[in-house]
């Protein structure tokens, strides 16, 4: 049995993409606190405040004054590892540990908005978001730790954009995206496979154990797009687009050699796992959102949310490396398009105060049979409420509050797929979910 260098490399298994995230797939939702209340139905059709530009530009249409806003919502993922075992391609079981009770990490996600009427029916905003990332981290000696040891993904959006309300009824938005992405994989190497495989003398299966980590960055550019309509008072209905920004990611890959001194022979022998440059293509997906909002009373109104997101793009991942004896990494994710699908009520208790309330059906792009330990995501069902405190005209907060379920995730890997030869085989079964607690400041001058 041989194996090519290049299938023990950082590439297994995921790139950009890092975590069990707070959306579907590796997205993020958490723009906004007071959409959060109502599990985000209705964010597309929401003027509440300016968080709501992020869901739909169009909003800005109902900025009257000067206002900037500041979000932070606490992400607390609890993703346990129940149990996992895994062999080598020689079927050598592969020691270490087979379950952990948390390998997500809790983060904060910051947002600001600003905005301003600049007359004529125009108005002018600004937003900077975390619209996609997170992180896990397994121990370096977990049995699946060929497959991932740290996956991790950073995003910065910078979100200027422009909306003209031409009448009452009418609001149409646009703006333009600059996102900056950093990625962080690392993953142990079973040079002591590769090396069997090779033909090279002494070497282990499973006990000859080195380390890689690929890191690196990029700017690219997007759109997004809107329009928002009252036709009658108190009926809002919104419809949004944010377009697909295509990254390549560039930097380093860096090796950690073994103890029994395979990875030098490999190094000598035909130039591979040396320390090189590395880029990865990432697309961050497209998607099409549709939001309703109805008063019922003119204290209680209720809404809906359905949005699409282009999830197919991300169907393989390819690590190419600047080391020309470094094969390529080819890694299949064959992830499919979803659908987010959100109801909400609110209700204005009183001139100053404001509850909110929903509930979120949240599909995962991740089909069973690609489901790696990078990202063991699975469907997930969302229960939110809010509440909003308005003390005086010009100042504001808002509270929300997020219970995920998710649907118990299996990863099932065999050493046969695609790439797995060096990384061997994977079964792992994962428990999750995840609380969010999002606080909003707003000002108006």
């Amino acid at each position: 049995m041989r194996f090519r260098g290049g299938q023990g490399d950082t590439g297994s298994r995921g790139a950009g993409p890092a975590a069990l995230v707070r959306a579907a797939g590796f997205a993020l939702k958490e723009q906004s606190a007071t959409a959060m209340g109502n599990a985000f139905a209705g964010a597309t059709a929401g003027t509440d405040d300016l968080s709501y530009m992020f869901f739909n530009p169009a909003s800005l249409g109902w900025v009257a004054r000067p206002q900037a806003q500041v979000e932070t919502t606490l992400a607390l993922p609890q993703v346990e590892l129940k149990h996992a075992q895994g062999a080598t391609a020689f079927g050598t079981p592969i020691t270490g540990s087979t379950h952990d009770g948390d390998v997500a990490r809790d983060v904060v996600i910051p947002a600001f908005y600003a905005a301003a009427p600049l007359g004529h029916g125009v108005s002018a905003g600004i937003g900077v978001n975390v619209p996609f990332g997170l992180e896990t981290e397994y121990r370096n000696d977990w049995v699946g730790r060929y497959h991932a040891v740290q996956s991790k993904l950073e995003t910065v959006n910078i979100n200027p954009a422009l909306a003209w309300r031409p009448y009452d009824w009418l609001s149409l938005g646009g703006g333009f995206q600059a996102q900056y992405v950093y990625g962080r994989l690392t993953n142990a190497v079973d040079f002591g496979t590769i090396g069997a495989g090779a033909g090279i003398p002494g070497a282990q299966p499973g006990g000859d154990d080195g380390f890689a980590k690929l890191s690196g960055n990029d700017w690219s550019y997007g759109a997004n797009a809107g329009v928002m309509v009252e036709p009658r008072a108190g009926t809002r209905l919104g419809l949004a687009w944010r377009s697909e920004i295509d990254h390549r990611i560039k930097g380093d890959v860096n090796f950690r050699d073994d103890s029994a001194g395979i990875a030098q022979i490999l190094q000598a022998q035909a130039g591979l796992f040396a320390d090189s440059g590395a880029s990865v293509n990432l697309k961050t997906p497209q998607n099409v959102s549709f939001g309703v909002r109805q008063e019922v009373t003119p204290d209680v109104a209720v809404m809906a949310e359905a949005q699409w997101t282009d999830w197919s793009v991300f169907d393989q991942l390819t690590i190419q490396f600047d080391n020309p004896a470094q094969p390529d990494s080819v890694t299949e994710e064959e992830w499919h398009d979803t659908w987010f699908l959100a109801v909400g009520s609110t209700w204005k208790i009183s001139p100053t105060w404001t509850l909110r309330g929903g509930l979120a059906y949240d599909q995962s792009p991740v089909r069973s049979r690609y489901r790696t330990p990078r990202i063991p995501d699975s469907d997930r069902y969302w229960l939110s409420l809010g509440a909003g405190y308005q003390p005086a005209s010009w100042f504001g907060l808002d509270l929300g509050l997020t219970y995920i379920f998710l649907d118990d995730s299996e990863v099932r890997l065999s050493a046969s797929g695609t790439g797995n030869q060096a990384r061997g085989s994977l079964d792992a079964d994962y428990e999750s979910s995840i609380v969010l607690l999002g606080l909003n400041l707003r000002l108006q001058f």
